[in-house]
Formats: structure tokens, C-alpha cells, sequence
């Protein structure tokens, strides 16, 4: 039987910026599938037209949300997550509802310290008005340059926007941004599992919104845990490391690590 794979969008992308990711790993074998966040509208334009339904959800409701998913499955799935995706996938894994997960410029988990000037310029949109807690905010095309499209022509960067950019609920960012300060923070991990599935994961050199310093501060975070946690590294891509015309190079990466696992 074929192993489930979930794929996990982050802030700012619809769930259907996957499908190329989708198509190849049902090529090799999977069944992938991309449920969007809790409100997303099942198309990118639908998504647009309704900010409210994406409004006020936080990082709680949208791992409650994917738990669910997963209880429907015969089987735990690979969890592929990019940006608050890949923090969603880590707190599915150390809640051991999935088989393996690859966390791609994984938005920072509670322990992690370093706060790189980037990160807060890219999240700026959201957190310069606390007002935007509990509403959904769209990027501009210039933002969305700066947060995900650097590393990309000002052209394939706008594409990109115009292709797979919706609003994204405030609510992840803030409690992100608070997570060193909550004890109970819904950003924290449990990295200290021992029997989870393996983790992999993967930076980016020139990624703006979660730089690699970030990746190698989080990987830290699993340093008492003996399961596998291997971390690869792009020197040359960015936060669009995902939906970019290098998409390709990403997620051969991701299947050869995977086939290691035995997965």
C-alpha cells in the first residue's frame, strides 16, 4: 500500500501551490495531498475573495486541524511542510501523528533565539499593527519580493505573487513572536521525543523570511532527542525554495532522504 504524504502551506501561499510537488510524488509512488489551513477556500481567487474566513486561526487550530486529517488516514503520513507549515509538521511529528517530516525554512519554534533583522522586516506587514492579531493580511507584490522572491527575477517573483499569494491569518506571527515569553506557548516542539519518526530539515542561504541561522538554531533544539534529524542546506535559494523554478531540486532531495528512511 502506498504511503500517505501530506503537504503543509505557511503563510501567504494557497494549498494548491503544492500540485507540482503533488504530481511527482504520486509519480514515485505516494499519495499526496495538500488540505489547505482551516478558511481556505478550495482556489487561490476563492481564498482572496474571503480574507474572513482565514482571519483568527492560530498555530493551535491549524495542527488540531491537520490532526483531524490524519485520523482519517490508515496510515501516518509524511508531513512536508514549508514555512509555518514546516512548524506545523514538526509539532504533528512530535506528537507522533506522522510517519517522517521534512520542515522546509521552517518558521522559528519556541527555544529558538536568533531573530535576524530579515525575519522581522519580513513579517513586518503583520506585526508593525497589533490590530492584525485576528485578521487576515495580504503581502504586496514588493513584500512578497522581499519575503519570498529575492533569490528569483522581479519577474518570476511577481508570477509567483500573482499565481499563489492569499491572505494569511496574523495570529501564527504573533504568537511566533512571543513564543520565547510563553511558557505554554503553541510554537513550542516537543524535540525531546525519542520515538518519533525522522526529521529532516531543509534551509535556505538566501532566504529573507526564515534564514538559515534560524534552521541551524532549531536543529539545536533536537540535540536531546536520538531520533534522525539531518538538516540539508540551498546556499542559492529563498523562501520561494518551494513554488520557484528550482521547486524540482527541493523535492528530489526530499524523496532521496526519504527512500534512506526506508519511507
Amino acid at each position: 500500500m502506498s504511503v500517505p504524504v501530506i503537504f503543509i502551506h505557511g503563510l501567504w501561499l494557497h494549498g494548491s501551490s503544492w500540485q507540482p510537488w503533488i504530481d511527482l510524488f504520486t509519480e514515485r509512488g505516494y499519495r499526496a495531498t495538500a488540505p489547505g489551513w482551516p478558511g481556505d477556500a478550495d482556489t487561490v481567487e476563492a481564498s482572496r475573495a474571503n480574507p474572513d474566513a482565514i482571519a483568527g486561526h492560530g498555530i493551535d487550530d491549524v495542527v488540531e486541524h491537520y490532526a483531524r486529517i490524519i485520523e482519517g488516514l490508515d496510515a501516518r503520513p509524511i508531513l512536508i511542510g514549508h514555512s509555518f507549515g514546516g512548524m506545523i509538521a514538526q509539532k504533528l511529528l512530535g506528537l507522533d501523528l506522522g510517519a517522517a517530516a521534512v520542515a522546509i525554512d521552517a518558521a522559528q519554534i519556541k527555544g529558538v533565539l536568533p531573530l535576524p533583522l530579515s525575519t522581522l522586516r519580513s513579517g513586518f506587514p503583520v506585526l508593525g499593527n497589533p490590530a492584525n492579531r485576528n485578521k487576515a493580511v495580504s503581502l504586496t507584490p514588493e513584500q512578497f519580493r522581499y519575503a519570498f522572491g529575492n533569490a528569483v527575477t522581479e519577474q518570476e517573483s511577481r508570477e509567483l505573487f500573482d499565481r499563489w499569494s492569499i491572505p494569511a491569518p496574523g495570529k501564527p506571527l504573533f504568537e511566533a513572536a512571543a513564543a520565547n515569553f510563553n511558557p505554554h506557548s503553541p510554537a513550542k516542539v516537543d524535540t525531546a521525543n525519542e520515538s518519533r519518526g525522522p526529521l529532516l530539515l531543509i534551509a535556505g542561504g538566501k532566504d529573507h523570511t526564515v534564514p538559515e541561522v534560524v534552521v541551524r538554531a532549531t536543529l539545536k533544539q533536537y540535540r536531546h532527542s536520538h531520533a534522525v534529524t539531518d538538516i540539508v542546506d540551498f546556499p542559492d535559494k529563498a523562501h520561494s525554495l518551494t513554488i520557484d523554478a528550482g521547486w524540482r531540486d527541493v523535492a528530489e532531495t526530499a524523496l532521496t532522504w526519504l527512500k534512506e528512511q526506508g519511507l
